[in-house]
């Protein structure tokens, strides 16, 4: 799994590229929690190179989810598709993770 940081205005954008699983789903918790002691308010985490994910890179969704929500920052996660979303459909949380389509509507949401 590769992470890549951009920047649009004052919203960071995660890229994430491969596989989320036990191996690795911790350093997406790493680098947001970095990102987090440097002052990053609102956050989009793009999925959409992701076509794998299993109940380690979730509990890393889940944890990234409720660490930004306690401290009142704002999250999107966007390109949720194919194998992603059934696991996340499947687990109930589609409700749970504010989802967005594409990088750009949650760009717009986040911007709000």
């Amino acid at each position: 799994m590769e992470l890549k940081i951009r920047k649009n205005g004052e919203i960071y954008i995660v890229d994430v590229n491969g596989e989320m699983d036990l191996y690795n789903s911790y350093k997406l918790k790493e680098l947001v929690m970095k990102m987090l002691e440097k002052n990053v308010k609102k956050f989009v985490i793009n999925l959409e190179q992701v076509d794998y994910i299993d109940s380690s890179g979730i509990g890393a969704l889940i944890f990234i989810c409720s660490t930004i929500k306690k401290m009142n920052l704002k999250l999107s996660i966007s390109n949720v598709h194919g194998s992603v979303k059934k696991v996340i459909e499947l687990t109930k949380l589609m409700g749970y993770f504010p989802i967005s389509n594409s990088v750009e509507e949650a760009l717009l949401t986040l911007s709000e």
